[in-house]
């Protein structure tokens, strides 16, 4: 089971990490996106996999941790939030440049 966990955080932090790289806009929200998953998981595979556990409020040999349960329902409200603003501004600047490329040479420039 760790090992399943373990690979899905590395695919999604890869992937991740790739779309991010990219040059056009929504690539890159899908990138961070995909970031946000990979960390929502690693937090929760923190608080250690058990199935069938009660929570920590009984006295039980082996419980459940709430706070990684807690952190990443956070996480998932913060992420939702930032993926709408970054969606905003992305359409912004693609409405107002007609082109949803990033682009670092300055106007007067050719790039290459």
């Amino acid at each position: 089971m760790e090992f399943l966990v373990a690979s899905a955080i590395g695919v999604l932090t890869a992937a991740g990490l790739y779309l991010v790289l990219r040059l056009r806009t929504f690539p890159v929200i899908m990138g961070t996106s995909l970031l946000t998953y990979a960390v929502n998981v690693f937090l929760f595979a923190s608080g250690r996999l058990a199935t069938g556990a009660p929570p920590i409020l009984t006295d039980a040999e082996r419980y459940t941790d709430p706070l990684p349960q807690a952190l990443v329902l956070t996480a998932i409200v913060i992420s939702f939030g930032m993926t709408a603003v970054v969606v905003m501004i992305a359409l912004g600047a693609y409405l107002g440049a007609d082109d949803d490329h990033v682009d670092d040479a300055p106007a007067g420039e050719d790039a290459r």
